[in-house]
């Protein structure tokens, strides 16, 4: 039986920069870790470095077919000149620019790949850079690819509280919370107007604290919320799901981190990609699983993104309509707006 529990208890030693170990991998992440504690994880100086296949194609060690899939797992072989500071500068691409990468270094086979693409899992659930010194495991605490999948199953969401919550645009509106026992964030659903018989119009929303908070220019994620509020109460009837999936999916560090790639030029995909992370790791499993805890099976949705209409209706959540939802560019996000239509298929 999976234990989810234990990926909590995983993701809290990694941020520590303790070892784990997934399977017959223990890994020490490099992130959090420190060249004494590397020293203390791989006395020998043979532990590999699992990076992700679009980070190792940024070090062009990834062929094209590995690069294809960014968050896959590549190991690469532990030389002499392959210390933790040079971990570091391979692990952060926003090192490229001020450390000289140095090498030569060689990508090798990977004995227990389940277990290594559940490293890179866990460290996009925990909010790390995917980079991890690896060797056979010991006596660390030990998990399975299984309890990753177990932490992150969408249907252990249940409600927890409801509430009026009277919002600019919806004085009518109430805010009901979702969460697990694990996961270290909740998800709400903002119910605007009241059941009038007909499917509601529904929007996704991912946090974005920088957009959403702080008004950054940078995105259309703090306009676009405002405005689906308004569109949903003038519809009469509705629900905004405000879903904890930071950044796509990687969290506000690796987010940040992106940004800062695009200071250097990159564009969102990119970004993420060199980053290591695939380039949209949200789970809308989670949104389909709100809504069948409210009693909506079929919705019209208001978006873009015809990704998300997918995965509501793999989730078993009949779409009935795709409501546009367009809002006018800045000077600020003009790229990354035409990025979104270009490279991941947006119908603006």
């Amino acid at each position: 039986m999976s234990d989810a529990r234990a990926v909590a208890r995983a993701i809290d030693a990694l941020r520590r920069g303790w070892p784990v170990a997934i399977g017959e991998l223990a890994l020490l992440a490099v992130e959090t870790a420190d060249a004494g504690r590397l020293r203390s994880f791989d006395p020998a100086g043979q532990a590999g470095l699992l990076i992700s296949a679009g980070r190792a194609a940024t070090l062009k060690l990834a062929n094209q077919l590995e690069a294809a899939v960014p968050d896959a797992p590549v190991l690469i072989g532990r030389v002499p000149w392959l210390d933790f500071d040079t971990a570091t500068a391979l692990a952060d691409p926003q090192l490229d620019l001020a450390t000289p990468l140095k090498g030569p270094f060689r990508a090798i086979a990977i004995d227990a790949p389940d277990a290594a693409k559940g490293a890179l899992r866990l460290a996009r659930v925990a909010g790390l850079l995917p980079a991890f010194f690896v060797r056979p495991a010991g006596d660390e605490e030990r998990i399975t690819p299984a309890d990753i999948d177990a932490h992150e199953d969408a249907e252990r969401l249940r409600i927890v509280a409801r509430a009026h919550l009277p919002v600019a645009g919806a004085e009518d509106a109430e805010i009901v919370a979702f969460r697990t026992d694990e996961m270290p964030g909740e998800h709400v659903a903002l119910l605007i107007g009241a059941p009038n018989g007909q499917p509601p119009l529904v929007r996704l929303h991912s946090e974005c604290l920088t957009g959403d908070v702080l008004g950054s220019l940078k995105c259309d994620c703090g306009p676009q919320l405002h405005a689906a509020i308004r569109e949903i109460q003038a519809s009469g009837w509705g629900i905004l799901l405000y879903l904890r999936q930071e950044g796509r999916g990687i969290g506000l560090i690796n987010k940040l981190r992106a940004y800062a790639l695009q200071d250097q030029g990159f564009d969102t995909v990119d970004a993420n990609t060199r980053l290591g992370f695939a380039v949209d790791a949200r789970n809308f499993a989670v949104a389909a699983r709100m809504l069948r805890l409210l009693g909506q099976r079929a919705v019209r949705l208001l978006t873009n993104n015809p990704d998300k209409v997918a995965a509501l209706e793999a989730a078993g959540v009949t779409v009935i309509e795709r409501v546009a939802h367009q809002l006018p560019p800045n000077p600020h996000n003009e790229r990354y707006l035409a990025t979104k239509r270009d490279r991941t298929g947006h119908q603006l």
